[in-house]
C-alpha cells in the first residue's frame, strides 16, 4: 500500500515545474483546455463525433472564443484563465476507445 502511495505523488520540484509549463504555454490564456488543441486525426474526429452534445457545444464555444481572442491579438482576464486543475482530459478515453476498436477490427481482418 505504501508504495503506491509513494508513486501516486509527485515531487513538489516536478508539479511545480508542470504548472509552470501549463501557464507558460498559450491556451489556458485562451480558455482552451488541452484536448481542445489536440492535431485532428481520425481517431480524434471519430471521438468528437461520439462526445455528448453539451461537452461537444462547450468545447466548440471555447474554440470560437479562442480564435476570437487571437484574431484581436488579446487574451482573456486572468481569472478567466484555465486553471491547470480544472483541466480534465474529456477526450483522451474517447480516442482510446476509438484506437481499441480499430486494432480489434485490424485483428478480425487479420482471420
Amino acid at each position: 500500500m505504501a508504495a503506491r502511495k509513494v508513486v501516486a505523488e509527485v515531487p513538489a520540484w516536478k508539479r511545480s515545474l508542470q504548472r509552470w509549463a501549463y501557464y507558460k504555454s498559450y491556451f489556458p490564456s485562451l480558455g482552451l483546455v488541452r484536448d481542445d488543441c489536440l492535431d485532428e486525426t481520425s481517431a480524434v474526429k471519430e471521438a468528437i463525433k461520439r462526445l455528448p452534445a453539451d461537452v461537444y457545444d462547450a468545447r466548440q464555444f471555447r474554440i470560437s472564443r479562442a480564435m476570437y481572442l487571437s484574431n484581436r491579438k488579446e487574451i482573456l482576464p486572468k481569472g478567466e484563465w484555465t486553471k491547470m486543475e480544472e483541466d480534465v482530459r474529456y477526450l483522451m478515453p474517447l480516442i482510446q476507445e476509438v484506437e481499441r476498436e480499430r486494432q480489434e477490427r485490424q485483428e478480425w481482418d487479420k482471420k
